[in-house]
C-alpha cells in the first residue's frame, strides 16, 4: 500500500476485493456506515463508502467526510462508490474543485470522473461546463490533483463524439501552457482521446 502512495497510518492491510465481499454480505446500512467512518480506520472508511445508502447521505456528511480524506484511494473510492450517486454530486464537483486542500480538490475531479463514467443519462451540457474548470486547474502541480484533473478530462472525452471533440480542444489549449503539470495533463489525455481504440469505439 505504501509503495502505491496510500496512507498506511491507520491501515490494517485488508484488500479492496475482500472489502467488497464484506459489503455485499452487509448490504446498505447508513447507520453502520457512519459508525464505521467514526473509527478512523482506513479500511473501515473504505467499507463505509460501499455500504452507505446514497439516498440518506446529506450534503453536510459529504463535506465532513471529504475533510477527513488523507489518502487518494479513500478519496476515489468514496467518490466512485457513493458520492456520485447522491443528489448533490454535480454541485459538490463545482465547490470542491475550488478548494485549496489537496485531497478535497482531488475529490472534485475524482467525482467529476466518476460521474462521467457512471451517470449514463446525464446530458452533454453537464460535462461541457466542467471543461473550463479542468482547464483552470490544470496548473496545479500537486501530484494527486494533476492526476485527478487528467482523469476527469479523459473520462469526459470518452463519453461520446461531441464530448471527445470538446475535451480534445480543451487539452490542446492546456498543452500551450508553460506549466509542466499542465503539459503532462494535456499530452496524456490527448494520447488516449485521439488514439485508435477510443476513436473506433466512439465512431462505432
Amino acid at each position: 500500500m505504501g509503495r502505491f502512495g496510500i496512507n498506511t497510518k491507520t491501515a490494517l492491510g485488508v484488500s479492496v476485493p475482500n472489502l467488497r465481499t464484506i459489503a455485499k454480505q452487509l448490504g446498505r446500512d447508513h447507520v453502520l456506515a457512519l459508525e464505521l467512518w467514526s473509527t478512523g480506520i482506513h479500511e473501515a472508511r473504505l467499507l463505509s463508502s460501499m455500504v452507505d445508502d446514497p439516498g440518506m447521505v446529506t450534503s453536510e456528511q459529504m463535506d465532513a467526510w471529504v475533510n477527513d480524506f488523507d489518502s487518494w484511494d479513500l478519496c476515489d473510492q468514496c467518490c466512485s462508490n457513493l458520492f456520485d450517486k447522491t443528489d448533490v454530486a454535480y454541485d459538490k464537483v463545482v465547490v470542491w474543485s475550488t478548494r485549496s486542500e489537496e485531497f478535497v480538490k482531488r475529490a472534485g475531479f475524482a467525482l467529476m470522473a466518476a460521474l462521467a463514467v457512471h451517470d449514463k443519462r446525464a446530458p452533454d451540457a453537464m460535462f461541457l461546463r466542467f471543461l473550463p474548470i479542468i482547464e483552470e486547474n490544470s496548473l496545479d502541480a500537486r501530484n494527486f490533483v494533476k492526476k485527478a484533473v487528467n482523469w476527469a478530462l479523459r473520462q469526459i472525452g470518452k463519453r461520446n463524439q461531441t464530448l471527445n471533440k470538446a475535451a480534445i480542444q480543451t487539452a490542446k489549449r492546456i498543452a500551450k501552457s508553460d506549466s509542466g503539470a499542465a503539459r503532462w495533463i494535456a499530452s496524456d489525455a490527448l494520447r488516449e482521446l485521439t488514439g485508435r481504440k477510443v476513436q473506433e469505439r466512439l465512431s462505432g
